[in-house]
């Protein structure tokens, strides 16, 4: 009953309870603490960018299970290119025999590479063409962005300016699917 009452001021614009923030930047500084200064700035500076590109990239799995379920139905996954499917289930199995790794699981397309997700997206494109300019420009966007997120999810630091292109990509994509 309070968690209901509390939404409600909070809607209002009422703080209620605990500001985090503070406690959560405190245990950020914490933990970087160790670290030079150059590598804390550099890690925080990928971190906003992994945050896009993790929120971009989950969003359109989204996209694709939402849509192929509209137009295909329950059963779209059994209808995914074998050779898409095969690699996806390899990683899914891989992920269920390490137990000891905690984490989602059972979503199969959690497990498509970065890199199929436009294939997936070319493959049924009659359900995707209303929203999405073109084949070349999916391609074109996922490829620069694949390597991009490799970087990152590698841990290897961009230059700055190639942020801005990233943020931009990102942008044109949340304009076109309506985000």
């Amino acid at each position: 009953m309070f968690e209901a009452e509390a939404e409600e001021f909070q809607r209002a614009g009422i703080r209620v309870g605990a500001d985090l923030t503070d406690t959560e930047q405190r245990l950020l500084s914490d933990a970087l603490a160790p670290f030079g200064i150059g590598t804390r700035n550099n890690a925080l500076e990928m971190a906003r960018l992994y945050a896009v590109l993790h929120c971009f990239e989950n969003e359109v799995r989204v996209l694709i299970r939402d849509t192929l379920e509209e137009h295909v139905g329950a059963d779209w996954w059994s209808q995914i290119p074998d050779r898409i499917q095969t690699h996806a289930s390899s990683r899914q199995k891989k992920a269920v025999s390490n137990s000891w790794l905690e984490g989602e699981k059972q979503d199969r397309l959690s497990f498509v590479d970065f890199g199929h997700l436009a294939k997936i997206i070319i493959w049924k494109w009659e359900f995707f063409e209303a929203i999405i300019p073109s084949q070349a420009w999916i391609t074109q966007k996922f490829d620069e962005l694949e390597q991009v997120r490799n970087f990152v999810a590698h841990n290897r630091t961009l230059d700055q300016g190639e942020y801005q292109r990233i943020y931009m990509y990102v942008a044109d994509w949340n304009r076109q699917v309506g985000l």
